[in-house]
């Protein structure tokens, strides 16, 4: 035990010497982070139920620092968005309609309980795992239910009113471990999207949303910060953009062949198992 605790103290110098230790987080951390927000923004599992969750299991307490760094490397997976449909947002008119329509529910929800869902919401434990279980069972009980249902409507075909719909279950989202993918592909699914097109929804529904989220997070918060922490949400940012692009060319790849059962049960596990093993 002695040698262990010796070497991570030893190691921890190193990072400081090095330059790799940024104010209560190393550079290990920052990257653990950066990639599960990456890999699960777009999938329907709950990044903010990964991100509070591995900041736990690492060892990070729930500052506000660490809540604002788990909301603003989200913008590199947004623009990952951006990057690969970029021409989708420049020609479809219909499109850009649809995704302000379907915005307007979360934002102004996020507006105007900005404070609750940051200083209540995100960093309960309970509440997560609550909602990750729950959502869980959301999506299996959706795919049962739909399952015999003919799902063949594509984005040309959806309407403002549904687009508002959608909207609507986005921001349930709100609350940490329900999954804003999650919410906005059942929404999708419920009025009879595909499959596909009820996630590249989702996928483009994000940019609004999570642009909104980091910028007005980060408008209140961004002066509390030092040099090195910024540095830190740099390497956030970075490394979130990068993994998010894989798991959007996964996902996309995915269910044009299979469900998203799988998703489901996957929640419920890590629901059951984090309760079981690391609540104390």
């Amino acid at each position: 035990m002695y040698n262990i605790l010796s070497k991570f103290i030893y190691f921890k110098w190193f990072l400081i010497i090095t330059g790799l230790y940024l104010k209560g987080m190393n550079i290990i951390q920052t990257l653990i982070l950066s990639v599960v927000e990456g890999i699960t923004e777009y999938l329907p599992i709950s990044s903010t139920a990964h991100l509070v969750l591995t900041s736990r299991i690492i060892g990070l307490t729930q500052t506000e620092f660490i809540k604002t760094f788990e909301i603003s490397i989200q913008l590199g997976a947004i623009l990952a968005v951006v990057a690969l449909y970029w021409r989708r947002f420049l020609v479809d008119r219909k499109l850009i309609k649809n995704l302000i329509i379907a915005f307007i529910p979360a934002s102004i929800i996020g507006f105007f309980f900005y404070k609750f869902i940051k200083n209540i919401l995100i960093g309960n434990y309970a509440v997560t795992l609550w909602a990750l279980f729950l959502g869980g069972i959301a999506l299996i009980l959706i795919e049962r239910l739909l399952k015999k249902r003919k799902q063949d409507l594509d984005l040309k075909k959806l309407t403002l009113k549904n687009s508002f719909i959608i909207g609507i279950f986005q921001s349930v989202s709100v609350i940490p471990g329900v999954s804003r993918a999650a919410a906005t592909i059942i929404g999708g699914l419920i009025m009879g999207l595909s499959r596909e097109s009820a996630t590249e929804f989702s996928f483009l529904l994000a940019v609004p949303t999570m642009l909104a989220a980091t910028g007005l997070d980060f408008v209140n918060s961004y002066k509390l910060f030092n040099s090195t922490q910024f540095l830190t949400l740099g390497i956030g940012f970075t490394f979130s953009f990068v993994t998010a692009i894989l798991a959007i060319k996964f996902l996309i790849s995915f269910v044009k062949k299979h469900d998203f059962t799988v998703f489901g049960v996957y929640r419920i596990i890590l629901a059951v198992l984090y309760w079981l093993f690391l609540i104390k």
